[in-house]
């Protein structure tokens, strides 16, 4: 039997009457279930693993050890003080991570040996922060939940996010990285809509403040300011932060005797299916070893682009890093690599685009010579030539989902001459190698490319047998509203452009993979559809991840099956669509 001086809220064990330091104690019912720790610079696009090996809840001491793996630790404490994230599971039924910040934390820095050092840090006595104006900011933790909506550009965009704190002056909003790519810090913002679960809404303008990343699950925080408050508005925010406070303290036990506020009681319960969570969590232990890879190498580069866009700060050490693992995980099993790239297919499209062709382009790099030492730059220029494109959000294009009008695919066209602008103002300096990558990736051999049409004689092989793997990319994935053509249809179109692209590349393309590449989805008769996992020496698969028998639309299958079990499922008849048959991208 718990303690009955405990209770349970939202999967924490919660005691009635906490003692000591208030922080502390929150931070040990965090912790006290699957949790990641995450430190965070504000000029560093790095975030740093820690673990807490210490935590005194009646004194509030925490001590964390970190291994910056080369990375310095200046970045990370400034003056003494320094931030992390806290990713908290709530519970064994709630399988959705909660991220929680503590900033401005004053810290001591102990090397303990090689690589590794603790942080000795003393906690504020409450997570209840009294910021500089006086005006106090409620944490939304354990299990407080309230959404806010978010309309940039006025009518055309409208952002969704969650409040992860609020104050009489604004609140933090998280949201994914590609939301956040539409903002930038002094915007504007029309309207904002807190909505609370008693069905509750606070509404009002805003101006963005800061933008950073936010734990280390490819998510954003985005400091957002109350402007333009009236004074009837002002009597209703300061109404909604005393419940949220009193909210925070009746889950975390500060006080005896606090009803929670009715602000959090939800008009209607949603029933969570915890076995498709957990079926699904099942999922995530299976991926392939590279999958993590391939993710943290896309999570990175939406960074780099917010620390570009936001904060004017070029992390070259980071987009090296990701070169690197690519061409590290060409090295160790190239397919490996070229089946995990298949799990990109849920990231934004220049995301998404910039890693499956960088790691194509690194596959055939190496296959042609792993010795070249234009590999590396290569990769490099590949990952990042599309990054002009998040750069170009605004006003006139205030996304990059939409289906673009002629004007808008005009202004995109321009993202290559926009990118290297913005670098050089940044002072980065590419290489040559890399530099043609980025200038050159789209033109093409009759100078019908941009941005400046050039021909043949002014195209290195690279930039040739680059145009190539995009070509085959964005044909082979769907785009503004354009079903996907199977690979043998994208060959048979490239192949017939011979003024182009150069037709002994897309030869060597062709034998280099196939007509059923590996991450492909497969059709078998009986309605069995598979995910291409491994093919032979003639290009065909021998190894699959069976994912559906469409006998059974709404069970779904998840089977590995060598060559030697294909007569189960008989002759492989093609590759299809996955949206077609409404199957969900691996996540």
């Amino acid at each position: 039997m718990p303690n009955s001086d405990a209770g349970e809220k939202n999967g924490y064990v919660v005691m009635s009457n906490a003692i000591g330091n208030h922080t502390a104690n929150v931070i040990q019912l965090l912790i006290s279930h699957d949790h990641d720790i995450t430190l965070f610079s504000k000029h560093f696009a790095y975030a740093l693993r820690a673990e807490a090996t210490a935590l005194d809840t009646k004194s509030g001491l925490l001590a964390l050890e970190v291994s910056p793996n080369g990375k310095d630790l200046q970045h990370y404490i400034r003056n003494g003080y320094f931030s992390f994230d806290i990713e908290a599971k709530g519970g064994p039924e709630n399988h959705e991570k909660e991220v929680h910040s503590f900033d401005k934390i004053p810290a001591e820095i102990h090397k303990k040996d090689t690589g590794a050092y603790l942080i000795r840090c003393q906690l504020p006595e409450s997570v209840f922060v009294t910021e500089s104006r006086g005006a106090v900011r409620i944490p939304f933790i354990l299990g407080m939940n309230a959404g806010v909506s978010i309309s940039a550009y006025e009518a055309e965009l409208n952002i969704e996010a969650r409040v992860r704190n609020l104050s009489a002056g604004g609140c933090l909003a998280d949201m994914s990285i590609e939301d956040s790519l539409s903002l930038y810090v002094g915007q504007i913002v029309p309207e904002l809509a807190i909505n609370f679960p008693n069905g509750e809404y606070y509404f009002s303008k805003g101006r963005i403040r800061h933008i950073r990343p936010f734990g280390s699950l490819g998510r954003a925080a985005v400091g957002i300011q109350f402007t333009d408050v009236s004074s009837a508005m002002t009597r209703d925010i300061f109404q909604y932060v005393s419940e949220c406070e009193r909210e925070a303290a009746s889950r975390s036990g500060l006080k005896e005797n606090i009803t929670p506020s009715e602000l959090f009681i939800p008009r209607k319960t949603k029933f969570i299916t915890t076995e498709a969570s957990k079926s699904e969590k099942s999922k995530m232990s299976r991926q392939p070893a590279m999958v993590p890879e391939v993710l943290k190498v896309a999570q990175q580069l939406k960074v780099v682009m917010m620390f570009i866009k936001n904060r004017d700060i070029f992390s070259e050490e980071a987009l090296y890093d990701c070169s690197d693992t690519l061409i590290d995980c060409v090295k160790d099993d190239r397919t490996q690599l070229l089946y995990a790239l298949s799990f990109l297919r849920g990231q934004p499209d220049w995301v998404r685009h910039a890693v499956q062709t960088a790691g194509v382009l690194a596959d055939m790099l190496i296959a042609r010579d792993p010795h070249s030492g234009l590999i590396r730059e290569s990769v490099v220029g590949a990952l990042i030539h599309n990054m002009g494109k998040p750069l170009l959000i605004g006003k006139q294009m205030p996304s990059l989902k939409i289906n673009m009008n002629p004007k808008q695919r005009f202004i995109l066209k321009q993202h290559p001459l926009t990118l290297l602008k913005k670098i050089d103002a940044l002072g980065w300096r590419p290489t040559n190698a890399c530099r043609d990558i980025i200038e050159n990736a789209n033109e093409r051999l009759d100078g019908s490319g941009y941005p400046a049409a050039k021909g043949a004689a002014d195209l290195s092989d690279r930039i040739k047998l680059l145009s190539v793997i995009k070509t085959v990319n964005k044909l082979t994935h769907g785009r503004n509203g354009a079903a996907p053509s199977p690979p043998l249809e994208a060959y048979r179109w490239i192949h017939g452009q011979a003024e182009v692209y150069d037709s002994a590349i897309v030869v060597e393309y062709i034998k280099h993979y196939g007509l059923y590449p590996i991450g492909s989805l497969a059709r078998f008769p009986g309605g069995f559809l598979a995910w291409i996992m491994n093919v032979d020496a003639k290009g065909m698969p021998n190894q699959v991840q069976l994912t559906k028998n469409l006998a059974f639309k709404d069970t779904s299958i998840d089977t590995v099956l060598t060559a030697t079990d294909f007569h189960q499922i008989g002759a492989l008849e093609g590759i299809v669509n996955p949206e077609d048959f409404d199957i969900k991208p691996p996540h």
